[in-house]
């Protein structure tokens, strides 16, 4: 079962179990050898695949290591916040947006919670992970623009201005992920991560408003 709760074809199942057994081959690797020290050939050796199959799934082993950069849901969901009017939450609308999203990502707190032990060992490590980050704000700040264009259009011309209040939104809508993330990895209850997206958030609504 996917996070969501989908049944997933045979098809799907290997690519997220073949894709798992990377990335835990890879972390497993850095915490007992240090990352320099891990090969391509090592990686695959212990994940049980071939080196062709490694890059099937991932370009680098830095790539293997700091895991999946979040991503969007599809544009008909993104064009519905964008459309909720002024009359709605934008920040609860992020967090809709926000757990769509993690509706696409395995529920694996062994996997997040290894990738942090040896991010606390490997500082540039977390440099990386950082860099993918930005680039997914960054994807959140220009839809968040163009929300605000379309609830406040007398601001519309005002570029600047625009620009300034959808970074001030995205950082904060930013920490409430990173709160979910957090909260969901050290919970003892088996919550999804959409489901505790959706709890952080609605706490961040009442803080905000």
């Amino acid at each position: 079962m996917s996070s969501g709760g989908e049944v997933l074809g045979l098809r799907e199942r290997k690519r997220i179990a073949t894709r798992r057994a990377i990335e835990l081959a890879v972390l497993q690797l850095t915490a007992e050898h240090g990352f320099d020290r891990v090969t391509i050939n090592d990686i695959a050796r212990v994940a049980g695949i071939s080196p062709r199959t490694f890059f099937n799934y991932c370009a680098t082993k830095d790539e293997a290591l700091v895991g999946d950069m979040p991503t969007l849901p599809d544009e008909g969901v993104i064009e519905k916040f964008v459309a909720a009017g002024p009359h709605t939450s934008l920040i609860g609308g992020l967090g809709e947006l926000f757990a769509a999203s993690a509706d696409q990502i395995r529920d694996d707190r062994e996997i997040y919670l290894l990738r942090k032990a040896v991010m606390k060992d490997h500082p540039y490590l977390v440099g990386l992970k950082i860099a993918t980050l930005r680039r997914f704000e960054e994807g959140v700040r220009q839809i968040v623009e163009r929300r605000l264009r379309h609830d406040f259009p007398k601001l519309a011309s005002d570029v600047q201005r625009i620009v300034e209040r959808a970074s001030l939104i995205t950082l904060v809508a930013s920490s409430g992920l990173r709160h979910a993330w957090q909260r969901w990895v050290e919970a003892d209850d088996p919550i999804t991560l959409s489901d505790q997206v959706r709890a952080s958030f609605r706490e961040l609504v009442e803080v905000v408003n």
